[in-house]
């Protein structure tokens, strides 16, 4: 690696790197997603507690089937969207842990191409007190050859 030439996989690292932003924005919004159902899901198991309650309270004020058979088919209805829910909350927990895993995988490679860059810099910083070692052994060998 001379300093005209710097490191050769520079436009990899660029690529690992956008990547990586691309992988966390990705994870960020399968996060959201997550979030903003779960709060949904409870919001509707919130909902039929308290449809519970009301019907426990009610129960023996019911006068006819008909508002029985609301009450059955409304818990029906809920219990459906909740399940229906559930599985969402859980299909998106998984997406958000493949996101996690493609981010940690995008992490890794650019973290390897970053380790490196800084050996192949260490390596040109060695080569480079080296050389000038070298030159200035070599000034001294002269200069004491002269005198």
């Amino acid at each position: 690696m001379s300093s005209k030439k710097g490191f050769e996989l520079h436009q990899v690292l660029n690529y690992r790197t956008d990547l990586e932003r691309l992988r966390k924005q990705e994870f960020a919004a399968a996060r959201q997603d997550l979030d903003q159902a779960s709060d949904k899901l409870e919001q509707q198991r919130n909902e039929a507690a308290a449809l519970a309650r009301d019907f426990a309270e009610r129960n023996g004020q019911l006068n006819s089937v008909v508002e029985l058979q609301l009450y059955a088919d409304f818990f029906a209805r809920k219990r459906e969207e909740i399940k229906q829910q559930q599985e969402r909350v859980t299909a998106l927990d998984r997406i958000l842990e493949d996101r996690r895993d493609d981010l940690v995988q995008a992490t890794k490679d650019k973290k390897v191409l970053e380790a490196l860059k800084e050996k192949k810099m260490q390596a040109f910083r060695q080569e480079m007190q080296r050389k000038e070692r070298d030159f200035l052994d070599e000034t001294a060998v002269q200069k004491k050859g002269r005198d």
